[in-house]
């Protein structure tokens, strides 16, 4: 006897061609899915890489801003420092010109000795250090010291030796 033929074949090749086109719709099917996530994955990546982008150039920004702050500060600095160093140089020369001064007019003195009396000026405060022959002598050295411009005070130490 034979086998009734079926208008499409052998049932058992009706099987394998069911079998064959399911596993193609799957492969197919996973193939899509799998296509999705690679996509999806290149997606991500991108903007992962935009996003580290960003924030790279914003800390950047912030550290430029620092560094920008750092070198006005520090400018500042020292044009406050040379300005101080300056004044303290001109102060010191004036000072300086202020003990000649004292000096020069003590020894225009016929009592008094300039060698003898020690003169120190300090931001325009003048200390008379040393001896004075009398009174009167000591009253003029402190005068003489007083009379110089640029003078703030004067401390009159002299001695008087008679």
């Amino acid at each position: 006897m034979k086998n009734p033929v079926t208008p499409h074949g052998s049932p058992s090749r009706i099987w394998a061609i069911l079998a064959v086109s399911t596993m193609a719709f799957g492969l197919a099917a996973c193939n899509r899915q799998e296509d999705t996530t690679v996509g999806q994955k290149l997606d991500s990546a991108v903007q992962k890489t935009e996003q580290a982008a960003a924030d790279a150039q914003a800390k950047a920004e912030k550290a430029l801003k620092n560094v920008e702050t750092k070198v006005e500060e520090g400018a500042a600095k020292a044009q406050a420092g040379a300005q101080d160093a300056g004044n303290s140089a001109m102060a010191t020369m004036d000072d300086a010109a202020i003990t000649a001064q004292v000096s020069a007019g003590l020894a225009k003195d016929p009592d008094l000795s300039a060698i003898k009396i020690d003169v120190d000026t300090r931001a325009g405060a003048v200390t008379l250090n040393g001896p004075a022959p009398n009174a009167g002598a000591r009253d003029r050295a402190e005068a003489i010291a007083k009379g110089v411009k640029g003078v703030v005070s004067v401390t009159n130490n002299l001695k008087v030796t008679s």
